[in-house]
């Protein structure tokens, strides 16, 4: 009897035009973590499964206990495929970002929810579980006992990441991966995580997990993980850090690591504009960079103030044009209509947005996620519990999830407006954008304004 099965329910369909679509790491460390222990355990990850697929695996391994990952955008579907699982004695335990933000959404459900880092208190739960324990000295976990909740203490964070194994990948289907990124984009790619942590307080972005303190792996402990990588026949990696450049020294360390192993393997990350320099970007080309992402979010200061970004738009423009002039491709992450904003502003995020030397440009909605002071500000106008996936390809598929100054419809207009500016200022050069492209803006400019 296998005695954890992890379960990642992001089933079929998925939006194919996402560039973002990995393995589920985080499961992989926990599962890596509890073999590591002696603990027998399967990881289903559902984004190549039908629902009834998966249902399937998760009855072959007959689990005593069910760890299922939930986060903001697939709430619901953790909580249903919960609800088919419920059989007989299993144990079931929510983990991720918004059950550990909101735990006692999850105990009408599941049995146990596990807060903040999972290796550590799966063990123990394991370990209770099998001795009969009681749950109480299992520090950071929620429960419900006699129809109350209970909170134990909160457990600290892993100080030394080099401790845990590398994310046990064989769980996980390479080839359907490496397929679905080849059929995209004509390279494979999957992620490696080398820090956790972010020290930034950016208003939108919630960090229930890994919290505000860095902490990183060594450069030789990630030089040995993309190695394993290269076995596996990956031809790029993506740093999945919330800033793989926050430390210029350790950026420098993995670079020259990397270089001194002639690890021949495209990578690709994302950076603050304010992380960055020319020689850091020089290092990190020789080292198989071949692409920075970075989150912008505004082209008005104002707007970025209102978001605690920390930063400007001058340092935008110089980190991105620095990056390019050393040969790597750069894209840019911005925000539309944020809480704040008037018509101006957002003109002047679409006219920045397409005026940068970008290969790559996304413009999204704001999304209020419970934990952040986004949130807190605008939860009494949700209208959305969690994002809406389209059942059909729709050309914008954001949704404004509360109730804004600005109408969906002008947003995406707005969207849509940004992304035919900024392929008419790459095709049409200097006379050509003159001539075509302002008349262009100007009358969608004015459009824009005029909508409600």
């Amino acid at each position: 009897m296998t005695t954890v099965t992890l379960v990642y329910p992001y089933f079929q369909p998925f939006n194919d035009r996402s560039i973002f679509r990995f393995p589920p790491l985080g499961l992989g460390y926990i599962a890596a973590y509890l073999r590591q222990h002696k603990v027998s355990v399967d990881l289903v990850d559902c984004t190549f499964l039908s629902q009834a697929e998966a249902l399937e695996r998760v009855a072959r391994s007959d689990p005593e206990i069910i760890g299922i990952y939930s986060m903001f955008s697939i709430k619901k579907r953790s909580v249903e495929l919960a609800e088919m699982l419920r059989k007989g004695s299993r144990l079931l335990v929510a983990g991720g970002p918004l059950p550990s933000l909101k735990p006692e959404a999850f105990l009408g459900t599941f049995d146990v929810v596990v807060i903040g880092e999972g290796e550590q208190t799966m063990l123990e739960l394991v370990h209770a579980v099998k001795k009969g324990a009681d749950l109480s000295g299992i520090k950071g976990i929620a429960y419900r006992e006699g129809g109350v909740i209970k909170l134990t203490s909160k457990r600290g964070l892993i100080g030394n990441l080099d401790s845990i194994p590398f994310p046990a990948r064989e769980f996980f289907d390479n080839k359907a991966y490496m397929d679905y990124h080849r059929r995209r984009s004509n390279h494979t790619v999957t992620t490696v995580i080398t820090s956790r942590g972010c020290p930034f307080r950016c208003d939108f972005c919630s960090r229930p997990i890994f919290d505000e303190r860095f902490r990183a792996r060594s450069a030789k402990n990630i030089a040995d993980e993309v190695e394993v990588v290269c076995v596996l026949g990956y031809d790029r990696i993506w740093f999945a850090d919330d800033c793989f450049t926050f430390s210029r020294k350790r950026l420098i360390d993995v670079c020259d690591e990397m270089i001194r192993r002639g690890l021949r393997i495209d990578w690709e990350c994302l950076s603050r504009v304010d992380t960055i320099d020319r020689e850091a970007t020089e290092k990190m080309r020789q080292a198989g960079c071949v692409r920075v992402f970075f989150g912008i979010e505004s082209g008005n200061d104002s707007v970025l103030a209102l978001m605690n970004k920390r930063t400007t738009t001058k340092q935008a423009d110089e980190a991105v044009r620095l990056t390019k002039a050393s040969g790597i491709q750069v894209g840019g992450f911005f925000i539309v209509g944020y809480p704040g904003e008037t018509d101006e502003t957002i003109l002047d995020t679409i006219r920045f947005a397409s005026s940068l030397p970008l290969d790559y440009l996304s413009f999204t909605l704001p999304y209020p996620i419970p934990g952040t002071p986004l949130y807190e500000r605008e939860k009494d106008k949700m209208t959305l519990d969690e994002p809406e996936e389209p059942e059909h390809a729709r050309l914008i598929d954001h949704n404004l999830m509360y109730r804004s100054s600005f109408s969906e419809a002008k947003l995406k207009f707005a969207i849509a407006k940004g992304m035919v500016q900024f392929k008419m200022r790459r095709h049409l050069k200097g006379p050509g954008y003159k001539l075509l492209g302002t008349p262009l803006e100007r009358l969608t400019d004015s459009i824009f304004r005029r909508l409600h």
